[in-house]
C-alpha cells in the first residue's frame, strides 16, 4: 500500500464558525477585540484599518490575532517573569466585516526590552490568516507618536522606504484616540511582514 502526500490546505475563510463568532452562536467568545480589562492601567486606544489584497479590494473573510505588553511593558506570559499589576492579558481576537474593516479596543503598550536589552519602542504584533494562504503572515504596529521609533531596534532593520507601512497614524475621535493601521497583503505598497 502507497500513500501519497497530504496535499496542503489554506486556513480560510473557515475560521468565522469557531474562531471568530462575535457573539453569533450561543457561546461565549474565548478571545476579542476588546482587551481593556477594568484593572488596567494605561492610555485607552482604539486601533482600526483594513486588510486589502493586491489588486486592492477588501479582504472581507480574514482573521486577525494581536498580542501586546501591558503599558508597563509586560507580557501575560510565563516568559516574563515581571509581576503584573492587572488581568489584562494583552491577546486579542477579530474577523474582518464586509469592507475588510477590523478594530480592536486596547491599551497602549509601553517599552518592551530587545535584542541585548535594547528598549524596543511601543509596538503590537499582528498574526494575519486569510483565504489562500498557507500559513499566517505577522506584522508589527508602532505608533506615529512614539519618539522611541527612531531607536527601535526591530524597526531599524526595514528599509527606511518601507518603515511607513508598519507605523499607525494616529488621531481622536470622540475625545478618544484611534490609530489607523491599514494592512495590504500584497503591492507596491505592501505591508512589511516578518518571518518567524
Amino acid at each position: 500500500m502507497t500513500f501519497g502526500i497530504t496535499p496542503s490546505q489554506t486556513v480560510g475563510p473557515y475560521f468565522a464558525y469557531g474562531l471568530t463568532p462575535n457573539g453569533k452562536y450561543d457561546w461565549k467568545d474565548t478571545f476579542g477585540n476588546n482587551l481593556v480589562t477594568a484593572d488596567a492601567a494605561g492610555e485607552r486606544i482604539r486601533i482600526e484599518g483594513r486588510i486589502f489584497d493586491g489588486d486592492g479590494a477588501p479582504i472581507t473573510d480574514s482573521m486577525l490575532e494581536i498580542w501586546q505588553a501591558d503599558a508597563q511593558g509586560r507580557y501575560a506570559s510565563p516568559a516574563d517573569p515581571r509581576p503584573r499589576n492587572s488581568t489584562f492579558q494583552g491577546f486579542g481576537r477579530t474577523g474582518t466585516d464586509a469592507e475588510g474593516r477590523f478594530s480592536f479596543e486596547t491599551i497602549k503598550p509601553g517599552s518592551v526590552p530587545g535584542p541585548d536589552d535594547t528598549p524596543q519602542a511601543p509596538h503590537i504584533l499582528v498574526g494575519v490568516f486569510a483565504r489562500g494562504m498557507l500559513r499566517q503572515s505577522y506584522t508589527r504596529i508602532y505608533f506615529d507618536d512614539e519618539p522611541g521609533n527612531a531607536a527601535d531596534p526591530i524597526l531599524a532593520l526595514v528599509p527606511a522606504d518601507r518603515r511607513g507601512t508598519l507605523v499607525a497614524a494616529k488621531s481622536v475621535q470622540n475625545g478618544h484616540p484611534v490609530y489607523t493601521f491599514d494592512i495590504r497583503m500584497q503591492g507596491d505598497t505592501e505591508t512589511v511582514f516578518f518571518e518567524i
